[in-house]
């Protein structure tokens, strides 16, 4: 049941729905933010805010799921936001179900960056590829 919650989202997203898409919202939803504490928020109105602004600014929004897992009322996925003129956004949602209706989605999602930037952790560069990086 978690991932058609999750799926009528992504459907209505898309399709930019917006009525369809707050449908799918619990009035108490709380969205949170742990890494940006400052863009956590409850309410189910607030959604339908927020998604009104990315469809004006972004008419051409996309969204996929590239890997999930659900377990009981939880779903955690690996969402890519194509947006068109702007940067994608990549990252994992952890999206809690209750009754039909989601009730509380935990963000962990960043812009991906354009060109290559410094590694943050020292002695590591950027354009290291995995295997390398895992044989020393």
């Amino acid at each position: 049941m978690t991932f058609s919650v999750v799926n009528r989202l992504i459907d209505a997203i898309n399709a930019h729905d917006l009525d369809a898409l707050a449908e799918t919202f619990a009035d108490g939803f709380a969205s949170e933010w742990p890494a940006h504490p400052n863009r956590s928020f409850d309410g189910s109105e607030h959604v339908r805010k927020n998604w009104g602004m990315i469809f004006a600014q972004f008419p051409g929004i996309h969204i996929t799921v590239t890997g999930s897992v659900e377990s009981d009322d939880e779903f955690w996925g690996e969402f890519h936001y194509l947006r068109p003129g702007a940067s994608d956004m990549r990252g994992v949602i952890l999206i809690k179900v209750l009754d039909d209706k989601i009730v509380q989605s935990r963000f962990y999602m960043e812009e991906v960056e354009a060109g290559t930037v410094p590694h943050p952790m020292p002695g590591v560069s950027s354009g290291q590829n995995r295997s390398d990086s895992a044989h020393g």
